[in-house]
Parts: C-alpha cells; structure tokens; sequence
C-alpha cells in the first residue's frame, strides 16, 4: 500500500493499480494521527472509511499537484534528519574494512564501527552512526518542485536515499508511518574543504515522495539515479539500500535517533534520511541550474524529480534590540 497528499488537501491510497481518494481526511499527518488515537494500523483506519474517489495518479503527479506524503501542520515541528556511512556500496569502503586503523580518515573509522557493530542481536545495542539535522519542515520540498540552493553555496549534489516518516504518540511513542524516496541534497564541496564543515552543508532543502510506501522496507532495495541536462541524460547509475545493503539495521539507526527525549514530543514529526553510497559528485560531475534530480525505485511507486535551483544573494543584518 502507497499513501500520497496532495498539496490542497487530501490523501490518496493507491494498492495496486488503483489509487482513491481516502474519505474524511485532508492529510496523511492526520490520518497517521486517527489510527494511533484509535490503537489500529494505517490500513485498517483506510479501510473503515470505504473506497473513496478514483483518482490519476500520474496526472496529478505530472500537474505538480501532490506534496511531500506526510507534512506537519506547523513546519517547526517537522524535523528533517539523517545518517551517513550506513551504506556498504562503494568499492573504497569496502577496502576499508581489511584497512588498519592507522592513518584511516574519521569517516572510515565510523564506517568501520557500523560493518562491525551496525547489526546488534535483537535486545542488544549497536554502534551509533553518523548523524545530521537538515532543519525543519520549512526544508521539505515537494515532488517537482525546486531543490534551491542558497546563494553562498559551492556546490549543489544530489543524495538518492529513503526516509522514514515517525509521527510521535501521546505518551513519547515513535509511530512509523513508512518510508518514501528522498533526495538529501547537500554542498558537497563545502564539507570536503573539512569534515568539520558536515554540519553547514546539510542545512539544505530536501525533497520526498511521491508515494509513501506502508510497513516493512523491503530488505533489498534497486533503484536509480539521474541527471537530466536539457531532457537529457548526463549522469545515471544505480543505487542501492535496505539492510541487505546497509552496514547497520533499520531498528539500530532508529534507535539512536529516538534515544533522546528531545525528538519523542508528543505531536512531532520526524523524516530520517538512511544514507546513500550513490553520489554524481563522486564520479566527478558538477550539476548546473535548471539540471533535474530524479530517483527511482520501483518499490516506491512514481519517481521522485527536482529542479536544481540557485536562491539570489540576499544580505543578512542583525539588528539590536
């Protein structure tokens, strides 16, 4: 099952080939928040409302007319996150793992630590990851809408990843809502300068979507990423992620995110990127505005697609009280 929200107003299930219109809601947040009031699934809470209106997904899509799949209501409380060196994929960190620590760089220590401790018994606790803070929901970005990088940015990059969506309970709880695709676009030149510099260049948009995709994420997960110049293809290769492919669990990297009281308020909502191994800046390409960012993987349904975008200067006085 796949939940989509259309930016006026309204959630959409597809199951299959048929997407309708869920009856009585006009978010996924509210939605989310209906079945934990009423202690049942997402599915049965749809399924109790009926079968509501057919709808075209893909023309709505094409129409720019669907949102992120989940958004708070007040953007301060929508918090976008994320971990890095989660992802077994490229050939450098695989050398890393048969590499002595002397002389290893900070990054392939912390990758080191998550092939070996990233994958704990279930009841025991592994090895924390990487972490970052994108901002909140005022950096979610829709399907088909700018990726905007500021004006002192060097670099815009792509990141092909999935997030997971958590809406917390009454009593502190994490409710997964599901997971979507994710572009975690980042300045990618600003944090080889110093890794120190991690922190500045994740404060970027990000985008999500199209659909949502409830329950489990599938252990293996095939998907692609590209850049389009002009309708063209300029870069294209695959990505790869779920546990099969990742050097920590699901469960673990969840663990450590909620493990601190600040992000279990009650009402809040969190987007928490896993992490990629895929990066066009890796292979050496520098994208260019008006180039189009688009992420595939089948489990997830529509791609997700974003127009790089440059914000013009705008000067910064601090003015006293």
């Amino acid at each position: 099952m796949h939940l989509s929200q259309l930016k006026d107003g309204g959630v959409i299930c597809r199951q299959g080939e048929s997407a309708r219109l869920v009856p009585g809601f006009s978010s996924t947040y509210d939605l989310a928040k209906a079945a934990i009031a009423a202690g049942m699934s997402l599915a049965d809470c749809i399924a109790k409302r009926g079968e509501g209106q057919v709808v075209d997904l893909m023309a709505l899509a094409a129409a720019g007319k669907l949102d992120c799949p989940v958004r708070h209501p007040d953007p301060a409380h929508m918090f976008l996150t994320g971990t890095g060196l989660t992802h077994t994929g490229s050939a450098s960190a695989r050398d890393s793992m048969h590499a002595d620590t002397v002389g290893m760089s900070d990054s392939m220590k912390m990758f080191r630590m998550g092939i070996e401790g990233g994958k704990p018994k279930v009841g025991e606790t592994g090895v924390q990851p990487e972490w970052f803070y994108k901002g909140t929901g005022v950096n979610a970005v829709a399907p088909g809408d700018p990726l905007v990088s500021p004006s002192f940015a060097l670099d815009g990059g792509e990141e092909p990843e999935i997030a997971g969506f958590y809406l917390i309970g009454k009593d502190g709880t994490p409710f997964r809502i599901g997971f979507s695709l994710a572009n975690e676009f980042s300045d990618h030149v600003t944090e080889k300068i110093n890794y120190l510099y991690l922190a500045h260049s994740k404060l970027r948009p990000a985008s999500f979507g199209p659909e949502l995709l409830v329950g489990a994420l599938p252990s293996h997960v095939d998907g692609t990423s590209r850049i389009l110049r002009g309708g063209n293809v300029v870069w294209e290769k695959p990505f790869l992620s779920g546990e099969d492919n990742m050097s920590h669990t699901i469960a673990n990297l969840e663990y450590h995110h909620f493990k601190y009281d600040l992000f279990r308020q009650p009402g809040d909502l969190h987007v928490h990127m896993f992490g990629t191994a895929t990066l066009s800046f890796a292979d050496g390409i520098k994208a260019e505005d008006g180039d189009v960012f688009e992420v595939q993987a089948a489990q997830f349904g529509l791609p997700l697609a974003n127009a790089l975008a440059r914000a013009n200067t705008e000067a910064i006085d601090v003015t006293t009280l």
